[in-house]
């Protein structure tokens, strides 16, 4: 049986750099301090399900530069004790990130470059020869050589899900929020070559065509379930997971759903929220490969963007297994 983990794609340093108010153009604002880690869908994951401590396999797949911040991503992955065989040094700089953070609304601006990233493609995903169970790539439209225009199949990127299917993998995507024709141009031709699609609600609208909020910002869970029925009726084989700071919803093909409410944390406690969507991610990618319950799924996930909030940087909050069970339980959830 199959047994592990390929979390391949994006790569890249972060420098968060906290300000009290967003300034508007040409104006000057101080920067209060700065906090710098490794991110991107393909480290945050990994990172996340490292200090799980779950003891599954697990692999990295991507592109870095031949550059300082290359070698520290490739030190960190060893660190981690990752399967690095599938990392790929490039001529091209490390990509990073730049993310302005108010410190007065806790919102995030990003300012990306895509570097190394750029050269991630179907190439380098042959050369990944782990023999996982899972094959988790993201961030689709971070990656251009994966959203570049395929006759056959519409997208690049669904010409390598389907061959990672071939190869006995279970696929799971994760995306970019990003506004414009060009989300669903890149996605919708992916979806019937994915098994699992975890997303936030931002995400899901973007694909289903409209927002999943109402006009005062609630969320609604009628519009989340048609949603994702939506993107397995457009393809996705196994099951779609909708998450939101309200919580998680998930429905398998078989008709399986379940909503689990997150765990609240006071607007004053939150110090970022960056990686938090990576945080369930990764719990919900290892509750998906053990074949836990959905409700079970969605409690750990909601828990592991819990402890994600409490830090600055995208992995600093990871918890172990062991943390979210007794966080559970504490909680009276066994």
């Amino acid at each position: 049986m199959r047994r592990g983990i390929v979390s391949a794609g994006n790569w890249l340093v972060d420098t968060i750099k906290f300000i009290r108010t967003y300034p508007a153009a040409g104006n000057l604002v101080t920067i209060e301090k700065i906090e710098s880690g490794f991110g991107g869908c393909a480290h945050n994951v990994l990172a996340d399900l490292a200090h799980l401590d779950s003891g599954i396999p697990l692999y990295a797949g991507g592109c870095v530069g031949c550059d300082a911040q290359g070698d520290a991503i490739m030190a960190a992955i060893e660190r981690m004790g990752i399967d690095a065989e599938g990392m790929c040094r490039v001529d091209a700089a490390t990509s990073y990130t730049d993310v302005m953070a108010d410190m007065t609304t806790g919102t995030r601006t990003f300012f990306h470059h895509h570097g190394a990233n750029a050269l991630f493609g179907g190439e380098q995903v042959e050369k990944i020869k782990a023999e996982a169970k899972i094959f988790h790539l993201g961030y689709l439209l971070l990656l251009k050589r994966m959203d570049t225009a395929d006759e056959e199949y519409g997208i690049v990127a669904a010409r390598v899900l389907d061959g990672l299917q071939r190869r006995g993998y279970l696929t799971s995507v994760d995306v970019v929020s990003e506004e414009g024709d060009r989300f669903r141009e890149v996605i919708l031709p992916c979806l019937k070559y994915m098994n699992y699609f975890i997303v936030n609600e931002i995400e899901a609208g973007a694909c289903f065509g409209h927002s999943l909020r109402d006009a005062q910002g609630e969320i609604l869970l009628d519009e989340v379930e048609a949603a994702a029925c939506f993107l397995l009726e457009q393809g996705v084989n196994d099951a779609v997971v909708i998450h939101f700071p309200e919580g998680g919803f998930g429905m398998k093909a078989s008709g399986e759903k379940c909503f689990e409410p997150s765990f609240r944390v006071a607007a004053s406690e939150i110090v970022s929220s960056v990686g938090a969507g990576d945080a369930f991610c990764a719990a919900m990618l290892y509750a998906l490969h053990e074949e836990l319950p959905l409700s079970r799924a969605l409690q750990i996930a909601n828990a592991a963007a819990r402890f994600n909030l409490y830090n600055a940087t995208a992995t600093d909050g990871a918890p172990t297994l062991k943390e979210i069970e007794e966080f559970l339980n504490e909680k009276g959830i066994k």
